[in-house]
């Protein structure tokens, strides 16, 4: 996180905090481990109140960001969804809410107000099972027909989508990439959950059999999404980085922690030489992982040139050496960090799981190196 708050930042941070400390300790996470929805409605519509999902609108839409820099600021609040392995559908409903804000126009205001005030939520179905699960691959089809737009095809993982009302679906049509956005009680769509190794958080498969919606439902124009579908996708993974980055702050804080008032022959664990190198390793992974997360913040939220590469080059990074940290805190930990009651497994699963949304740390690294190659063509 931000090495120094504004004082607004620090309101939206502190209240966050508490909120979320009083509201899912960890006992009411594990409460929840069964809970179809994985948190509870009125919970995250006083989330929306704190701002969660309106940092990424406009004004004019409802929205407004605390410091000028809405999605700096909306990775405050990730940071402490992540230091507390918090539930609720914080990345797919605020890259919605920037989606619908960003077209405008009356079609889908009705939508947005819903989100802005936590009344709806939405999910973005954008990836897509083996054998197109690559990074940016997209086959699920949208085809004109007469007045309305036909979806076939399947999204996983789709987060939230079991409770969702409104799912905003990235299709291919003979144009170009499209979006749509879909009631989840269209004729045709179904949901079917999966099961994933985060507790707090629910994933699902998105069919699309012959789904009809009106042209109205079109997010942008036919085929020219491509540009706001890369915006979505650098937007998510700015604030799936800045909750990693807090799950590892929280794993290291609670490893430092114990090794301290753990003794062993005598000695507290940490003054053992081999330890002490352990954590200076993660110490310079933590702190690095800190500083690539702000610097794509804040080139994802300046829409600068170089904000593909950054954010790319953070969630390689983050997505490593995270799960790297979060291991070796377990390790150190030793029998009591591999067991269901500690509270270590929820930050391990958090990490786990970010690591692969939103394409692997290896597909991350094969995009930088595109990036690169397509920055030297046109040098």
């Amino acid at each position: 996180m931000l090495l120094e708050l504004d004082p607004d930042q620090e309101v939206l941070r502190e209240a966050t905090a508490r909120y979320l400390t009083d509201r899912v300790p960890t006992e009411t996470i594990r409460r929840l481990r069964n809970d179809a929805s994985g948190f509870e409605a009125d919970y995250w519509r006083a989330g929306a109140e704190l701002g969660w999902t309106s940092l990424l609108v406009s004004e004019e839409n409802g929205g407004g960001s605390i410091s000028g820099a809405g999605l700096v600021d909306l990775t405050v609040a990730a940071h402490e969804f992540g230091l507390r392995a918090a539930p609720g559908p914080l990345v797919p409903t605020n890259v919605v809410a920037a989606a619908l804000s960003a077209v405008g126009g009356a079609a889908h205001e009705a939508v947005l107000a819903g989100l802005l005030e936590g009344t709806a939520i939405a999910s973005w179905c954008y990836g897509e099972p083996a054998p197109n699960d690559r990074l940016g691959t997209v086959e699920l089809t949208c085809r004109v027909e007469g007045d309305e737009i036909v979806l076939d095809g399947v999204k996983r993982p789709v987060e939230s989508a079991g409770v969702a009302q409104f799912l905003l679906v990235t299709g291919r049509s003979e144009a170009g990439l499209t979006q749509v956005l879909v009631p989840t009680d269209t004729p045709g769509l179904t949901v079917e959950p999966l099961r994933t190794v985060d507790l707090t958080r629910r994933f699902a498969t998105v069919r699309f059999d012959g789904v009809r919606v009106p042209a109205s439902a079109l997010v942008g124009e036919l085929g020219g999404a491509a540009e706001q579908v890369e915006r979505q996708l650098q937007l998510a993974l700015v604030i799936l980085c800045a909750e990693s980055v807090g799950s590892m702050q929280a794993a290291f804080d609670m490893t430092v922690q114990w090794a301290f008032e753990r003794y062993s022959f005598g000695r507290p664990l940490a003054s053992y030489q081999e330890l002490k190198h352990r954590f200076a390793d993660m110490k310079s992974w933590l702190e690095a992982a800190h500083a690539i997360s702000d610097t794509a913040a804040s080139a994802v939220d300046a829409e600068s040139p170089d904000a593909p590469e950054l954010v790319s080059a953070a969630k390689a990074f983050i997505g490593e050496y995270g799960t790297e940290l979060l291991q070796d805190c377990v390790q150190i930990h030793g029998g009591i960090g591999v067991t269901f009651e500690h509270d270590l497994h929820l930050f391990l699963r958090r990490v786990v799981l970010d690591r692969a949304l939103y394409g692997t740390p290896a597909e991350h690294r094969q995009r930088i190196a595109g990036v690169v190659e397509h920055l030297k063509e046109r040098a």
